[in-house]
């Protein structure tokens, strides 16, 4: 059977349990190709290189296409 607390968990003794218990930021870095931020050991989303190789072809968005 499960045991019961015999006393109420203080507001201090829970607070200290959970302070490891946190949100920790992405690791960011800088393209070298364009310069946006990135995530560390991905393919850039904005120029498609990773590590000064093209890995990933962009498709371009040409306003001729939909103005004809």
């Amino acid at each position: 059977m499960a045991v019961v607390p015999q006393r109420r968990t203080s507001k201090t003794r829970k607070r200290k349990r959970r302070t490891h218990f946190k949100l920790t930021a992405p690791g960011m870095s800088v393209c070298e190709n364009c310069g946006d931020m990135k995530l560390s050991h991905r393919v850039c989303p904005s120029c498609g290189f990773y590590n000064g190789k093209l890995v990933k072809a962009q498709k371009e968005e040409s306003a001729d296409v939909a103005s004809e």
